[in-house]
């Protein structure tokens, strides 16, 4: 992991969320390594058509598993998303909103800078 991580517009990247906390070191930002093979580097505010998609899609995240440290999420929580999964989701019409400053560069390895911009966060969102 490096503390000189760059977000998808070139600045620093931001945290995305301590409450739950989030990222696959679980240190609030979507910091990436070599063995994180899901690329977890999306930093989404996840809705409710999102949750079920992906609950639907195999991956539960609704449920908690205290074993893995994750307490369950729920409309309105920021998480740290697999990039092909939001990208699935973007396909299917259901991605999440993304906090552009919280979203890791290696993000546009797999999506667009535009479709990222499409879906950013406003407080006008919710």
């Amino acid at each position: 992991m490096t503390t000189s991580a760059r977000n998808v517009l070139g600045g620093p990247l931001r945290a995305c969320s301590y409450d739950p906390l989030t990222g696959y070191f679980r240190d609030g930002c979507c910091h990436t390594a070599s063995d994180d093979t899901g690329s977890h580097v999306i930093c989404a505010k996840v809705t409710a058509e999102f949750l079920a998609f992906s609950r639907q899609r195999g991956n539960d995240l609704i449920t908690p598993r205290p074993e893995w440290r994750f307490a369950g999420l729920k409309p309105g929580d920021r998480w740290c998303l697999c990039a092909l999964r939001w990208k699935e989701a973007l396909d299917a019409g259901v991605a999440p909103p993304v906090i552009l400053e919280s979203c890791h560069e290696r993000a546009l390895d797999f999506v667009t800078l535009d479709d990222l911009r499409a879906h950013a966060w406003t407080p006008a969102r919710g």
